[in-house]
């Protein structure tokens, strides 16, 4: 909310009628107010309500609230103080540099990642990321494309593979409607595409292709999604337990990290901590996790 007026006060000040009736002939005070509210309070109160308040974030808070800054202030306002923006567009080139380093050395690792990958007999879900945060430093645009990447590999170059099969792994989707609704999903999202496609292809012919777009590549994770299920069921091994939910969930449990495992209904209705399953449920120490 304190976002939102901090944001909405400096438009009014220069897009409104009334607002610009109110800056003085010497803008430098007024435009100096709005870059301490645009690169220094906004970023704050942005993350503060994320609740990821640290000094990096805030620091490229500040260098994105500076970008910002330069294309919200008209510049006949700003070109006094138009200098002071160049300070961001130098941190934000300097973090787009450090990622495409990053991402170059993802790609130089890739064939080891691989090879890592192939030779681990763990899940390729768990296998992959690993390799990835051993290999690679972890960012968000790494996770990304680690994530695309595994999506694309299941959903064309896993069918002729076949699912683990042993003692110490336990399917979870069979007996269960998961990989119908999926396929359903594919159906309605295919029957979809066709008949929008159709209609709006005459009108709207660049909508129409970006909503091509979004649907095929929906149809793509659902693919992914439904080998990426078939081909990592539960794993238990000697210290730890692999559990995975297609291509959106993941987690790995150390037998050391368990408290309790109950199976008293009427204790369960008791305890907050509780993971919800059909037949069983274990108290953790450690939330479910993402993908990466």
């Amino acid at each position: 909310m304190s976002l939102l007026l901090v944001l909405s006060a400096n438009y009014s000040l220069y897009y409104t009628s009334f607002g610009i009736q109110l800056i003085p002939n010497d803008t430098n005070m007024i435009v100096a107010g709005s870059m301490i509210d645009l690169a220094l309070i906004s970023p704050l109160l942005f993350l503060a309500w994320k609740g990821r308040v640290t000094w990096k974030n805030f620091i490229f808070g500040i260098a994105g609230g500076l970008v910002f800054v330069r294309f919200f202030i008209p510049r006949e306002y700003l070109a006094p103080l138009e200098s002071v923006t160049w300070i961001g567009f130098a941190v934000e080139s300097g973090l787009i540099f450090l990622e495409i380093a990053i991402l170059v050395s993802l790609f130089i690792q890739l064939p080891k990642i691989v090879q890592y990958v192939r030779k681990s007999s763990l899940p390729v879900l768990f296998s992959f990321s690993t390799a990835v945060n051993q290999k690679v430093k972890s960012i968000t645009i790494i996770q990304i494309i680690c994530s695309e990447m595994l999506m694309f590999y299941y959903a064309f170059a896993s069918w002729r593979k076949k699912p683990p099969k042993g003692n110490n792994w336990f399917t979870l989707h069979q007996k269960s409607s998961y990989l119908s609704m999926q396929i359903m999903l594919i159906h309605a999202v295919i029957l979809e595409t066709a008949a929008l496609h159709w209609w709006l292809h005459e009108k709207y012919f660049i909508l129409s292709i970006i909503l091509l777009v979004i649907n095929l590549y929906s149809v793509i994770f659902f693919l992914a999604d439904i080998q990426a299920v078939r081909h990592n069921p539960v794993h238990v091994t000697n210290d730890r337990l692999y559990l995975s939910l297609g291509l959106t969930k993941r987690m790995d449990i150390k037998w050391t990290d368990i408290d309790e495992v109950i199976v008293d209904p009427n204790r369960l209705r008791q305890n907050v901590l509780k993971i919800q399953s059909n037949s069983w449920r274990v108290i953790l120490k450690r939330p479910f996790q993402t993908l990466f």
